[in-house]
C-alpha cells in the first residue's frame, strides 16, 4: 500500500488549517477550565469572607472595588473576562448540542455557528456589562441613569 507522502504520518497542529471550528473547540476547553477554577476559587473565597464576618466580607469586596463601591480594574478584568467565558462556553455548548442531535455538520454551516459563537459572546458580554454599567455611562455623558 502506498502512502501520500504530503501528508504527515501523525497529524499534528501545525499540519491543519486553521478554522473557526477549531478556534471555538479550544476555546470551549479553556473557558470550562477558566470558569471551574478561576470562578470557583473566586466564589469559594466570597462564600469564605461572607461566612468570616463583616471584616474578612469587607476586604474581599476592597480587592474587587474601590471605596465608592464601583468596580476597580481586578474586579472589571475579573467580571469582564469570566462573563465572556461564561457566554462562550454557555453558546458554543449549545452548538455541541445541536451538533449532538446530528445537525449542522456540513463544512459551512459548522463555520457559520463557530464564528456565531465567538461574536455572540463577545455582543453578550458588551451587553452585559453596558447595562451593569449603565448608571456609569449615563452619568458620563450627561444624562440621567
Amino acid at each position: 500500500m502506498s502512502r501520500n507522502q504530503s501528508r504527515p504520518l501523525s497529524p499534528h497542529l501545525m499540519h491543519w488549517r486553521w478554522g473557526a471550528n477549531m478556534l471555538v473547540s479550544i476555546l470551549h476547553r479553556i473557558t470550562g477550565f477558566g470558569l471551574a477554577i478561576v470562578g470557583g476559587l473566586l466564589f469559594a473565597g466570597w462564600l469564605l469572607a461572607a461566612a468570616s464576618g463583616p471584616e474578612s466580607y469587607n476586604w474581599f469586596l476592597g480587592l474587587l472595588t474601590v471605596e465608592s463601591g464601583a468596580i476597580n480594574m481586578v474586579g472589571a478584568v475579573l467580571g469582564i473576562g469570566l462573563s465572556w467565558a461564561f457566554f462562550t462556553h454557555l453558546f458554543n455548548g449549545i452548538r455541541h448540542f445541536v451538533l449532538d442531535a446530528g445537525a449542522g455538520y456540513e463544512l459551512n454551516t459548522n463555520r457559520t455557528w463557530s464564528i456565531a459563537v465567538v461574536a455572540g459572546a463577545i455582543l453578550a458580554t458588551v451587553a452585559l456589562w453596558a447595562w451593569l454599567l449603565w448608571p456609569t455611562i449615563g452619568a458620563l455623558i450627561g444624562g440621567e441613569g
